[in-house]
């Protein structure tokens, strides 16, 4: 398959997915607790059906790996990685900051992302060679001069270990740090794709969490990598920088000081 029919797959598992989700926004939902205590409720179960049902009705060999229904075919070389809700806490909140994640991969490489906001209508597509757009625009991540401009964002001090945890305090004290934005899942990386966040650290993240996006910070002119300045492929680890301007990814590193 070439790229644009990829693209135009993974736009129909977006709108499947936000056709799933929107009527139970802001209502009366079945939710429960998985193994990790983490939330799931019946809208990530049924956004995840409909994509399933897409792939395996229009891409029957690729494989699929999805946070709530797991692997299937694991062995393709090219295999589809779903996260229906992305941020499922401010979805039972009703905060409408939570995404749906798509993702291709290629022999573990992501090659195409999609960060979509089904309540707002908002859709961040990347692909590799390729300009990130925002709803159907070109986007651009800003620059940053210095470490200490930096508006710096992750989801919450809740999911890193004392350990991390302690990394991301010296690097938020390097930062602006009157100006850190806790919460927003997904929504951070979108946003900062657009200019408005120059740097978002975490740790503990699953391949759902971050493959999607990375074709889209990356195409929008920013940089993904781990905590020690790696690309991210299937086999990360789960500690994530994404950073609107290469320029200060030394910067950055430095500043957590860990060796990981």
């Amino acid at each position: 398959m070439s790229i644009q029919s990829d693209l135009a797959l993974a736009l129909r598992l977006a709108d499947a997915a936000g056709a799933a989700i929107r009527p139970l926004f802001r209502s009366g939902f079945d939710h429960e607790a998985k193994d990790d205590a983490s939330p799931v409720t019946e809208a990530d179960r049924a956004a995840e059906a409909a994509m399933r049902r897409l792939i395996d009705a229009e891409a029957p060999t690729d494989g699929i790996i999805g946070e709530e229904y797991g692997a299937e075919r694991p062995g393709a070389s090219r295999q589809w990685v779903l996260d229906p809700i992305d941020g499922t806490v401010s979805f039972m909140a009703g905060r409408p900051i939570f995404g749906t994640l798509i993702a291709l991969l290629q022999d573990g490489w992501p090659i195409l992302g999609i960060i979509d906001q089904p309540i707002s209508g908002e859709r961040w597509v990347g692909a590799t060679g390729q300009p990130t757009l925002f709803n159907g625009v070109e986007t651009r991540t800003r620059r940053c001069r210095e470490l200490a401009d930096a508006t710096l964002a992750t989801t919450g001090p809740q999911y890193f270990s004392a350990h991390d945890g302690e990394h991301f305090m010296a690097l938020a004290a390097k930062t602006a740090h009157k100006r850190i934005v806790f919460g927003g899942d997904c929504y951070n990386y979108g946003l900062l794709a657009s200019g408005h966040i120059d740097l978002i650290v975490e740790a503990g993240l699953k391949l759902h969490d971050f493959a999607a996006l990375v074709p889209i910070v990356e195409g929008a002119g920013g940089t993904m990598c781990d905590w020690n300045g790696e690309p991210l492929h299937a086999a990360s680890e789960g500690h994530v920088i994404a950073l609107g301007d290469p320029a200060r990814l030394e910067d950055v590193i430095e500043g957590l000081a860990c060796n990981h």
